[in-house]
């Protein structure tokens, strides 16, 4: 006779979850923006959110990262934050070195090598002397990426993460993305473009204020086949990826 098998193993609590989040915006009109957004991300998962420009994606972010209250729901995280808005934030006469000291100090952090190996990751050491105003867009993206990723946070909140990265950085990018997922960090992508469908474990689409599942993406073990986004080429020189 068979020994009786043993039950699977729970699955992990999720690091991020929202439940029935809601927000609109106006007094005389109000425009409801979102309509109880309810969802998860677990330890380990790469998570997208798609949606047209307007959608409320960067509104969700903010409710999100604790940066907006929302009318309605709640937000729970387990573990640290950390967040990239779309917008760049950043002082415009601090160099990159500055500002790596300045929010290693914020966060705590007893060195830099997170930081530094970040910067050489995504190939942008040679301007960290540089100040911010004459760096282009897409440094400036790889900045604000460091920034939310230097104290190694267990939750990545990322709101067009990849907008001004050439094709190498973009693939770089993704590359990082996977390192996160394969050390147990809950990671959440908002765009409003997805071009690599199979690189997400779960992909949703923000509509009407509402989630709904989009298509499944293509399972993990099948490879993304790396399609060139509208702005962009295959080779080191490409132009910025607009997202």
């Amino acid at each position: 006779m068979s020994p009786p098998l043993s039950p699977l193993p729970s699955p992990p609590p999720p690091l991020l979850s929202a439940e029935g989040i809601a927000k609109a915006y106006g007094h005389v009109r109000r425009r409801q923006v979102l309509r109880g957004v309810t969802f998860t991300v677990a330890p380990g998962a790469l998570v997208g959110i798609v949606g047209e420009n307007g959608a409320g994606k960067s509104t969700l972010l903010k409710i999100l990262a604790g940066a907006l209250r929302p009318d309605e729901g709640r937000v729970e995280l387990d573990g640290t934050l950390g967040y990239c808005p779309q917008d760049v934030i950043l002082n415009d006469t601090l160099t990159v070195a500055q500002h790596l000291d300045y929010f290693a100090a914020a966060y705590r952090a007893p060195n830099l090598t997170r930081a530094d190996a970040l910067v050489d990751r995504l190939a942008y050491g040679q301007y960290r002397q540089a100040p911010v105003a004459t760096l282009s867009g897409g440094t400036q993206q790889k900045l604000n990426l460091t920034i939310a990723l230097m104290h190694d946070p267990q939750v990545l909140l990322l709101d067009e993460p990849y907008q001004g990265f050439d094709w190498e950085t973009y693939l770089r990018f993704w590359d990082l993305a996977a390192d996160l997922r394969t050390r147990g960090r809950a990671v959440l992508v908002i765009s409003h473009l997805v071009f690599d469908q199979a690189r997400f474990d779960t992909l949703y689409q923000l509509r009407d204020g509402r989630l709904e599942a989009a298509a499944s993406p293509t399972t993990p073990d099948t490879p993304a086949t790396p399609a060139v986004p509208a702005g962009a080429e295959s080779s080191p020189s490409a132009r910025e990826v607009r997202s």
